[in-house]
């Protein structure tokens, strides 16, 4: 197993980053000032998105697992790897996420702790209604973990 940094294009992981985030003008819009991770185990497993925020503060923008893939750990690792990666550059990593119940408990297990909310995120910014394991997401809840 790997991870690795793609330098080149970025694009090329579109379908996988769209699993996390289902509007591409969205993912566009922190994909080229980001920095995007590679999983690869004997193929591609799971992609993740960071961005500098400024103040010492990096985000999690996208962190998506092929479906084939989900529950094996590959999430998980991914998080480690960039928790590792920031402590050198960062105080804290946050990630923002609707209000679900797949996601908020993944990065809590994770470590991280519910910080703020940005109400009406989803409905605000996105063309269309998102849902998530049956639920609508309105706000965009942030996590942080001081590194």
């Amino acid at each position: 197993m790997k991870i690795y940094k793609e330098t080149s294009d970025k694009r090329k992981y579109m379908d996988l980053l769209l699993l996390a985030d289902e509007q591409q003008s969205m993912i566009e819009k922190y994909l080229e000032r980001g920095e995007l991770y590679v999983l690869d185990d004997g193929g591609i497993k799971a992609v993740c998105v960071i961005t500098c925020e400024g103040a010492g503060v990096a985000e999690i923008k996208n962190l998506a697992v092929h479906p084939s893939y989900r529950r094996m750990g590959y999430g998980r690792l991914m998080v480690e790897y960039v928790k590792n990666l920031c402590r050198k550059s960062y105080k804290i990593l946050q990630v923002g996420t609707g209000d679900s119940p797949l996601t908020i408990p993944f990065y809590t297990a994770c470590g991280f702790k519910r910080s703020h909310t940005v109400k009406n995120f989803f409905t605000d910014n996105y063309d269309r209604p998102i849902y998530e394991a049956g639920v609508l997401l309105k706000d965009m809840i942030y996590l942080r973990i001081k590194l």
